[in-house]
């Protein structure tokens, strides 16, 4: 059974950083991806930022160039770093890794609140 936590959460100011981590139960070695989601309030849970069995990335609009999405095979563990945090990136987020027949496993998730 594939687990998912997610740590790194928190209260940031805007125009702050933090660091997300995603720690997989299993080796992420060889899956197909692994991604980061959030849900705001009363909001559609949304997609973050994605990276590829290859190293490929990639970022929903309103992230670019602020969120980097890295992965750490040997730990088995997928980050996002958080740069010039804004309000409107307060969320839970999400992290979900994508097996090779694409199923998808969630992590429980991880508060980020960014004050004005």
């Amino acid at each position: 059974q594939v687990q998912l936590v997610e740590s790194g959460g928190g209260l940031v100011q805007a125009g702050g950083s933090l660091r997300l981590s995603c720690a997989a139960s299993v080796s992420i070695f060889s899956i197909n991806a692994m991604g980061w989601y959030r849900q705001a309030p009363g909001k559609q849970r949304e997609f973050v930022a994605t990276i590829t069995n290859g190293g490929s990335t990639n970022y929903a609009d309103s992230v670019k160039g602020r969120f980097t999405i890295s992965r750490d095979n040997a730990k088995n563990t997928v980050y996002l770093q958080m740069n010039s945090l804004k309000p409107e990136d307060t969320a839970v987020y999400y992290c979900r890794l994508t097996d090779r027949i694409l199923y998808h496993y969630w992590g429980q998730g991880t508060q980020v609140t960014v004050s004005s």
